[in-house]
């Protein structure tokens, strides 16, 4: 059932009033140090000193001067995060109290009321198998809200997935860099994966990702409840499945695994940090997690 203007408004500020406080406890005061690769500028250059890099060194006016030089910089003041938020059919799923969309609107908020606290630039990007809507990047409390209004009742045109379709986006929008967050439950079609994986090299070379995967416990496992009617949220199709077999219950867990192993994999060839949190786990402990390791 579609939400009201007026239902939408209230969660909006229900989300607000939780989220806000908790990027404090995920940062501990340690926001700008949880993104490494954050932007730098060039400040001067002047004469190198002992214990400065090497690799900093300015030849042109070394040559000039007949003395070693370097290249200073100073870290930018200000960051652009990108939230990259799936919409997918997918993301409507959810076996416990939560969908999956509601652990990614809650998340995005945390990571956008972040940012505005220490007045960075929010962006969003929302896709399914093709670009949704783009937010471009600005600062402040009404701009925040505003994408979480869109992340609550936005409707995208299409169901399907294709993670290297907002990471090309990403790629062309942004010619500054970012810190993105691929916020999605990575059901990705195989035959994606050529196209994302050039997508991440050339991403990964000017912006810092990470990526986000939300996902059900009922996704991992079928339950023994005898023959059911199951249907793929992204393509529609309908199928009888007997989940009182166990070997049909072990080939749909060794298809996740698979599916799950071969996005992983993805993502960690091209050196991306990442989290899972399931939806009825706490996504606090799982954010605090990754940034403890960058």
């Amino acid at each position: 059932m579609q939400e009201s203007e007026n239902d939408i408004l209230k969660r909006v500020r229900k989300i607000e009033i939780k989220t806000r406080g908790l990027s404090n406890e995920i940062f501990a005061g340690k926001y700008h140090t949880a993104f490494r690769g954050r932007g730098m500028s060039f400040s001067e250059v002047r004469e190198y000193r002992p214990g400065d890099d090497v690799r900093d060194i300015d030849w042109n006016v070394t040559a000039r001067s007949r003395k070693p030089h370097i290249k200073t910089y100073e870290e930018e003041r200000e960051l652009t995060m990108m939230l990259l938020v799936d919409v997918s059919g997918s993301r409507m799923f959810g076996t416990t109290d939560r969908l999956k969309k509601n652990v990614i609107t809650e998340i995005a908020a945390v990571l956008a009321f972040s940012a505005a606290q220490n007045n960075d630039k929010v962006g969003c990007i929302f896709f399914s198998d093709r670009i949704e809507k783009f937010i471009p990047p600005k600062k402040g409390r009404s701009h925040i809200l505003m994408i979480i209004r869109e992340l609550i009742g936005f409707v995208p045109r299409s169901s399907g997935t294709r993670l290297s379709e907002p990471i090309r986006f990403l790629t062309n929008v942004n010619k500054k860099h970012t810190t993105s967050f691929i916020l999605s439950d990575f059901m990705d079609a195989p035959s994606d994966d050529a196209d994302l994986a050039d997508a991440l090299k050339i991403a990964g070379s000017r912006h810092d990702l990470v990526g986000i995967r939300i996902y059900d416990p009922r996704e991992q496992t079928l339950p023994d409840v005898g023959i059911v009617e199951m249907k793929d949220a992204e393509t529609g199709r309908k199928v009888w499945v007997d989940t009182s077999s166990r070997r049909v219950r072990d080939h749909y867990a060794a298809h996740w695994q698979q599916n799950a192993g071969r996005i992983a994999d993805t993502l960690r060839h091209h050196r991306i940090d990442t989290a899972e949190v399931a939806t009825d786990a706490d996504y606090v402990v799982e954010l605090i997690k990754l940034f403890k390791q960058r």
